[in-house]
Parts: C-alpha cells; sequence; structure tokens
C-alpha cells in the first residue's frame, strides 16, 4: 500500500488541514445540538431519513462518526423514500450504505404520479410532496420500531422557515430541533439545527457523496424558499456573521417585547416602582459588533438541561 505524502504548506496539505477541522466542528455542533435538546438517548433507534442530497448524506455520516464515541450506546438506520421519480438511480443508495457497513431500508411508492397528477405545471409541489412523503416515512418508522427519525435540516433552512412563515404566513415561527408528530406516534429530530448549510456543501465536496439530484419539487425554480435562500445568501455574503445572529435570536425569545398576548400578559402590566431589566432601556441597547480584529462573540448556549 503507497502511502500518500502531503507537503506541508503545499495546497493538498491545506486542505487535509481545513477537512479535519470542518470534520471537528460538525461533530462538535451536531452533538451540541443533540445535548441541549436531549434529541437521542440510550437505547434509542434513529431512523435516519436519506433522500441522496448533501444534507441527509452529511447527517447520517456526522451520525456515524459520533455514534463510535457517544456516552451512550443507540441504533442507526438509514431510510429511502423511492418516489419513482423519472431517472432515478436506484442502485446508488444501495451501494453506498452497504459500503458503509449500515443497516438501511428503502421504500418504494410512486408519489412522484400523484403529484404531477394532482398540481398544475407550474404549481408548486411542494406541500402535497412532502404530507405524502411525511404519512409514508411516519408508516415505516412504525414498522421498523424506530423511537427517533432525524431530518436533515440544517440552520439556514430554519431561518428561512422563520422568514417564510413572517412573510406569507403572519407567524413568528420557524423549524423546532425537535418536535412530536401530529399523530403524537412520533419523535422528529433536526441533528444539523446548529449547522450552516456552507459547512455541508464543503463536506459533501470533501466526502465525494453521490449526490442524486431531486426532479420534483427541487427542479422548480419558482418558489418563494429559494428567493429567500438568496437573500439570506445575499445579506451573509456583505454582512458575515448576520446568519449566525439571527439562528442565535431564535434561542432568546422575549415574549414581553413582543405583541402576542397569548405569550405574555399584557394587561397584568402594571407600574411595580422597581427598575425592570428589560423594561425600555432595552430599545437603548446596540447590537453587538466586533471591534475591528476581534472575534465574533460566542452566539450558542452551552448545553440546556433539565
Amino acid at each position: 500500500m503507497v502511502e500518500t505524502v502531503r507537503v506541508p504548506g503545499s495546497a493538498e496539505a491545506r486542505e487535509h488541514r481545513e477537512t479535519l477541522k470542518r470534520e471537528k466542528r460538525l461533530c462538535r455542533l451536531v452533538g451540541q445540538a443533540i445535548a441541549d435538546y436531549r434529541m437521542i438517548e440510550a437505547g434509542d433507534r434513529v431512523m435516519v431519513c436519506l433522500s441522496g442530497g448533501k444534507d441527509s448524506y452529511a447527517l447520517l455520516d456526522i451520525l456515524l462518526r459520533l455514534q463510535s464515541r457517544a456516552p451512550v450506546a443507540f441504533e442507526l438506520i438509514a431510510v429511502n423514500l423511492d418516489q419513482k421519480q423519472p431517472g432515478f438511480p436506484a442502485d446508488v443508495l444501495p451501494n453506498y450504505l452497504r459500503q458503509r457497513g449500515v443497516r438501511f431500508h428503502i421504500e418504494t411508492q410512486d408519489t412522484y404520479s400523484i403529484v404531477k397528477s394532482k398540481i398544475p405545471e407550474g404549481k408548486t409541489m411542494c406541500s402535497l410532496c412532502s404530507r405524502l412523503r411525511r404519512g409514508i416515512l411516519y408508516r415505516v418508522a412504525n414498522e421498523l420500531g424506530a423511537t427517533k427519525i432525524a431530518l436533515g435540516h440544517h440552520r439556514d433552512d430554519m431561518l428561512q422557515t422563520l422568514l417564510l412563515n413572517m412573510f406569507f404566513g403572519g407567524k413568528l415561527k420557524a423549524m423546532p430541533p425537535k418536535l412530536v408528530s401530529d399523530s403524537g406516534e412520533h419523535v422528529v429530530i433536526r441533528p444539523l439545527a446548529y449547522v450552516a448549510e456552507a459547512d455541508l456543501v464543503a463536506w459533501a465536496k470533501a466526502q465525494a457523496f453521490p449526490i442524486i439530484p431531486c426532479t420534483l419539487c427541487g427542479s422548480q425554480d419558482n418558489l418563494q424558499r429559494q428567493h429567500v435562500a438568496q437573500m439570506l445568501r445575499d445579506w451573509e455574503k456583505r454582512h458575515p456573521g448576520r446568519l449566525q445572529t439571527m439562528a442565535s435570536a431564535l434561542q432568546n425569545v422575549v415574549p414581553s417585547h413582543l405583541m402576542d398576548g397569548r405569550a405574555f400578559d399584557f394587561a397584568a402590566v402594571r407600574a411595580t416602582g422597581v427598575a425592570q431589566p428589560d423594561g425600555d432601556q432595552a430599545f437603548d441597547t446596540e447590537p453587538l459588533t466586533p471591534a475591528p480584529g476581534e472575534s465574533q462573540p460566542l452566539l450558542w448556549p452551552q448545553a440546556r438541561r433539565a
């Protein structure tokens, strides 16, 4: 076997160092999210939903790395829903999963034909496709005895959802890192909640995941989500760190400074004669902006345990 020799200072050596740093960061962020929200516990059987895109590949890959060093034992089983999209390479995922030694299940359901027959050409297909896919995956989770369902949504997906709900739904609502399904039967987790999409793009390239393009919803160019995603990318390009600050805001909610009477009892507000730390002086605070040469302040809190 010929050992690869990396010349110090070479482009190859720098790329190798960056890959190691990114692996460490991804494992740290995913591990922190799991700890903060108690996503995975001892004895869990985690069903990892694998679509063939970069996010779900990275999710499975990082969970496999964490599984070998986690303080608790848990199982992983990868599940792919083959929706019978034309040209879908049915052998790619099984070959990859066998190579990684991962237990897996391929569920075949022709939801593609249903969506195409129900949704007029040019209209958004995501809603119906998502409902059909979710119902099938919940059934499969029952059949496999899965205790958790892991999805590959990342930090940027959550911020996009936040803005979409604000702009088009009139709600201050994003994707939760952990939730119970509508039926009450399943716990859904998003271990990539703290991970930036840019890191996933770079990781997918470094690991050479066999990406399978989506020819259904992923091929539509008229989605509001795509417009919002581009807006966020533009913000981050002009103001590095803005998306991380927005993500931090999702963990630092101040109901008394919003307008939802269900979240805060405004009717009960009375003068007390005692200074309040969240009173009107809060509006005088400038956003945290590091001085030239200073690093961005730590935005993610430490693990929260009840």
